[in-house]
């Protein structure tokens, strides 16, 4: 959640049974963090930190949580128009996972082809592979399922060609106020990447509907901030 998933966040959140704590997302290049500024000045709350701050805002965050929660994972959403921001920030120090931004949707970043629009690039195989062969950690991707005109099994298959660690889906449909859980279980069912389903996990049942379709995770957020979460999650 832009703008919101800081360290004092989630600080307070893991003990609720996380075991991986995602910051971010981070614009990391001139294009993404003044697109990042558009937004902030249409009144969206986003992260929005100069280029020379950026890098070491991270690493200050991820050594803060590192200090309460040593066996929790920590990783970073991030994004970027070219790898090598996003390799830089792959071998900050205690960083576990660093996540590749294939989601966002806002106008402004898909203007400079980034977020969503990634998973239109030709390239996005090399883009992703040049990631994962060059950082100290486990690389996650990050995308939105169902864009109109993209296939997204093919772009699941591309993004495990590429030697990610993780597929983290947003399993969004349009016109339905679930996550798409066949959508979800396609895709585990055709490629051994470690899927992390993503959407409407704000109670037991649905949660028990994405571990149904097969994933190796969940991921939450907006029940956690909104503070309606009334179930202990690490029974799952």
């Amino acid at each position: 959640m832009a703008g919101i998933s800081n360290s004092e966040f989630l600080n307070k959140v893991i003990p609720y049974g996380f075991d991986v704590a995602t910051l971010g997302g981070y614009s990391l290049d001139v294009p993404t963090i003044e697109a990042s500024k558009r937004i902030v000045e249409r009144g969206r709350k986003e992260f929005d930190f100069p280029l020379d701050e950026i890098f070491s805002h991270i690493e200050n965050e991820v050594a803060s949580i590192k200090e309460v929660h040593k066996d929790v994972k920590v990783s970073a959403n991030v994004r970027a128009t070219t790898p090598q921001p996003i390799i830089e920030a792959g071998k900050i120090k205690y960083l576990d996972i660093v996540e590749i931004n294939c989601h966002c949707r806002q106008e402004e970043i898909i203007a400079i082809g980034c977020g969503q629009e990634l998973l239109k690039r030709q390239d996005l195989e090399n883009f992703i592979s040049q990631v994962v062969d060059n950082v100290d950690c486990e690389v996650s991707v990050k995308i939105r399922a169902n864009i109109e005109g993209l296939d997204t099994l093919e772009i699941a298959k591309q993004i495990e060609s590429a030697g990610a660690d993780y597929l983290h889906v947003d399993a969004m449909k349009k016109g339905v106020f679930d996550a798409d859980y066949d959508l979800v279980k396609e895709i585990c069912d055709n490629t051994e990447i470690r899927v992390i389903g993503n959407n409407s996990m704000n109670c037991e049942d649905n949660i028990k509907k994405m571990i149904e379709a097969g994933v190796y995770g969940f991921s939450m957020a907006r029940s956690v901030i909104s503070g309606n979460l009334d179930f202990n999650i690490s029974q799952f």
